[in-house]
């Protein structure tokens, strides 16, 4: 500081000898005394001098304003004040050699209370949080004291090291530990905040809140004061940029010097005001949560306790803490989880007894001897698992898992034949009205191969020479006239239809079965386990084959579909051949038009797939409906486009889709309507608009919608400016043709709930599980299959917290009673 003090003092006797003519340094004194007090606030470590300083306006003089008499009165008072610190001591002394700061005292909270009050009580029990405040809450899905206490942090930031203020670096997120010297609402922006100086033993540091003047009282001089945040240079110097801040008390530190939580806010919430409830209601009530998992078993697995992974969950001590918590946390999610479907499943086995189905061999025998094809060795053990199946008193609950093309539908129409011939109705139910009217034209064309059509009506046909009396297949869907619907609903119930193919419609209140024997559900996770669990209670407890074409990662099936046997048909019919797949820049565009054009010169057809059905700034994505418009005006002028959206009516849809599967056609504009099911034999050519916001497991069912027939097939997947991710996808797809091994993929790079497109309705949340972790997910599921064999129904005392706890889970998700 002395130094700085004798070279203000040699400029200031200098201009006292030039007259007061401001002419003692080039530029000016102002210009001068501005930098030199910048530098000299810097260094002070009391607020006396600050003041001082500040008092002499020597951080904003205007001394070029001044006459001389009072330029001669104000240099006289600097002198007086250069006086007064000439004689502090050890005031040039090179600092002492300084030992790391000490962290912020973070006092371990004590444990807590019993109190005895319910974790299941509304949080407007809880002091300070107000109807409004709650109902904001409930946005976040938070209602009940035990929502809070397992309302995670999405992440923490990690202002843990405290470090001196000489230290400093720019860009990073850094911990200091201060004294407030000054602290005053000033103009930021052009509005008013707060600006403070806060000092410790290297240096002085701002730190400014914009549009936040109401700190400045909250910072008293001389306080103790915790800064974490980020640094940034300003005019040379540090300053802190809205710091979280806290003052250093007696109590835990929650927003400073640890390893602060981040949690989701919704309108109205803010960051601190949130972290300040929950550290109050975990300090109040995780003590009071029940571990639910046995002694033995918490001690096998090496997790820790549940209060303790709750509390360092939201508010650790250290990393190494909070990974103990989360491994807790989403064993306890997956464990749940795995319970939950090995009960359901147990539930419907054993509960009630299936319908078993009495085979007439010579009646499948026919049919299969009909079909213009073999059926490859994977369909043929598939089918024979099925039918085994189907003979027994307990009810099957298969997964039937194929590549697109695979021949999945003529399985499962055997085995809804298979029903019907033992005087039981099949149901075979799709995810969209396009599929379920698709389904419905294969399985008839299927059937009409082995008998005689009787009679065909709307959405009605029957089939004589297969069966004992004639084989009546429905359609039901949502899109038809009401007198149709109820019609065919009457039916139903009265036993006169034998198979019967729809949507959702099917599982509706008003759709009662005579006696349903075999329920197919296409595309599983379109559907959902509540809605596969409704159409169960339609019939007397029926047998339940869920197909998929997505490729589902092993460990994904046995996580979401635990209750269910897996069946793969994992070989394609002869003669099927690999998809020439290439990822095109915008600049290709117009080649890849050329070669579409010289596809179907030849005779073929093409897909083009858009994302999206309007435009939208949010996602630049081209719209189905725009890009129809201008490929038929402007790219494609002389061949016949057709356009089908989710906005179109089944008979629109149908309409268009009969037109491109008879030739009439020649490119098919689609929104990812498209991804599942659709087959056009004559289709080449599959170009993907916009392929990066596509996840793996779609653009493979995209690329699976073309090579149906004997032609070699092409998909061509247009990307303007994908993102390091999306790049990742096209490289792989273009390599990848073997769809589980893209799915494995495409679990990697997107978690389980992008790949699934939607989230599995029916099921718990997973807060803090991640299905990639394929380690923890199979201890999980070990210990609930080897817990499920020692006690099924959870009936032994030892047990009887988790069985409470199974069912409060399941309940919240749904599905279990």
């Amino acid at each position: 500081m002395l130094t700085k003090v004798e070279s203000l003092r040699k400029v200031l006797e200098l201009e006292c000898e030039k007259g007061y003519a401001d002419t003692a340094v080039i530029g000016g004194l102002d210009k001068f005394l501005r930098r030199w007090a910048g530098q000299a606030l810097e260094s002070i470590t009391t607020p006396r001098l600050m003041t001082h300083i500040r008092r002499l306006r020597l951080d904003d003089p205007r001394y070029a304003s001044l006459n001389q008499q009072q330029r001669q009165k104000w240099i006289a008072d600097i002198f007086a004040f250069l006086e007064s610190i000439k004689t502090e001591k050890d005031a040039e002394k090179p600092p002492p050699k300084r030992a790391a700061p000490p962290a912020p005292r973070r006092r371990v909270a004590a444990a807590p209370e019993a109190t005895g009050q319910s974790l299941d009580l509304p949080i407007t029990s809880l002091k300070g949080v107000s109807t409004a405040m709650a109902a904001k809450f409930k946005r976040l899905g938070v209602q009940t004291i035990r929502d809070l206490l397992y309302f995670f942090p999405h992440r923490h930031l990690d202002y843990s090291r405290s470090i001196f203020i000489s230290e400093l670096t720019e860009g990073e997120e850094q911990t200091i530990t201060a004294n407030v010297w000054q602290s005053q609402v000033t103009m930021l922006g052009g509005r008013r905040g707060t600006e403070a100086i806060v000092g410790d033993e290297t240096g002085n540091v701002r730190a400014v809140w914009f549009n936040n003047p109401y700190i400045a009282k909250s910072l008293p001089t001389n306080a103790r004061v915790v800064l974490s945040g980020r640094v940034r240079l300003f005019g040379g110097r540090h300053v802190f940029e809205s710091p979280e801040w806290e003052l250093l008390e007696d109590k835990e530190l929650v927003h400073t010097g640890r390893l602060v939580p981040l949690y989701s806010l919704t309108r109205g919430l803010k960051p601190r005001q949130v972290r300040k409830l929950m550290k109050q209601v975990v300090d109040r009530f995780a003590g009071q949560v029940e571990d639910f998992l046995p002694l033995n078993l918490r001690e096998r697995c090496r997790l820790v306790e549940l209060p303790q992974a709750i509390t360092q969950a939201h508010y650790p001590e250290d990393e190494a803490a909070k990974d103990d918590a989360r491994t807790r946390l989403a064993f306890d999610e997956l464990f749940l989880l795995q319970l939950g479907v090995l009960g359901r499943r147990r539930k419907w086995q054993e509960s009630q007894p299936g319908t078993p189905v009495s085979l007439d061999k010579p009646v499948l025998d026919t049919f299969l001897k009909s079909l213009p094809f073999e059926l490859t060795a994977a369909q043929q053990k598939v089918l024979k698992e099925l039918l085994s199946d189907l003979e027994k008193p307990r009810a099957m609950s298969r997964l039937l898992q194929g590549e697109v093309g695979s021949g999945k539908t003529v399985v499962a129409t055997a085995a809804l034949l298979a029903a019907a011939a033992s005087g039981c109705q099949g149901a075979f139910m799709a995810p969209t009205e396009i599929l379920a009217e698709q389904h419905f034209s294969s399985v008839s064309e299927l059937l009409s191969r082995t008998a005689g059509e009787v009679s065909e009506e709307d959405n009605l046909r029957r089939f004589s020479g297969l069966l004992a009396k004639p084989l009546t297949l429905a359609l039901l869907i949502g899109d038809l006239k009401q007198a149709s619907k109820k019609e065919i609903q009457r039916r139903i119930r009265d036993g006169e239809i034998d198979i019967i193919i729809g949507t959702h419609a099917i599982i509706q209140k008003e759709v009662g079965f005579n006696k349903l024997g075999l329920a197919v559900v296409d595309e599983q996770h379109r559907f959902g386990v509540a809605q596969r669990s409704a159409l169960r209670q339609k019939g007397f407890n029926p047998h339940v084959l869920v197909m998929t074409a997505t490729p589902i990662p092993r460990t994904l099936a046995l996580t979401l579909y635990g209750d269910l046997d897996l069946s793969v048909i994992d070989e394609l019919p002869p003669g099927r051949q690999s998809i020439k797949t290439r990822w095109l820049k915008q600049a290709q565009r117009a080649s890849a038009y050329a070669f579409l054009r010289r596809q179907v010169d030849e005779g073929r057809q093409a897909f083009i797939i858009c994302p999206l059905v309007e435009e939208s700034e949010a996602i630049q994505a081209r719209a189905a409906v725009a890009e129809y418009e201008r490929l038929s005006r402007e790219v494609f002028r002389d061949l016949k486009l057709g356009l089908i959206h989710g906005r179109l009516s089944a008979a629109e849809k149908d309409g268009v889709m009969h037109k491109f599967r008879s030739g009439e056609l020649d490119i098919l504009v689609s929104t990812p309507v498209v991804e599942v099911g659709i087959d056009v034999p004559n289709a080449t050519v599959m170009l993907v608009e916009s392929a990066d916001r596509f996840g793996l497991s779609q653009l493979h069912q995209f690329r699976g919608r073309v090579g149906r027939g004997s032609q070699q097939s092409y998909c061509m997947l247009l990307a303007e400016n994908p993102s390091e991710i999306g790049r990742a996808r096209l490289d792989l797809i273009e390599k990848i043709q073997d769809g589980f091994q893209l799915a494995e993929e495409d679990l990697k790079l997107r978690g389980p709930g992008e790949f699934f497109g939607t989230r599995q309705s029916g099921l718990p949340d997973l807060r803090m599980a991640k299905l990639s972790d394929v380690k923890l997910l199979e201890l999980a599921r070990a210990e609930a299959i080897r817990l499920f064999e020692q006690d099924p129904g959870l009936r032994s005392p030892e047990h009887g917290l988790l069985a409470k706890e199974l069912a409060r889970v399941w309940q919240a998700g749904g599905e279990w009673s």
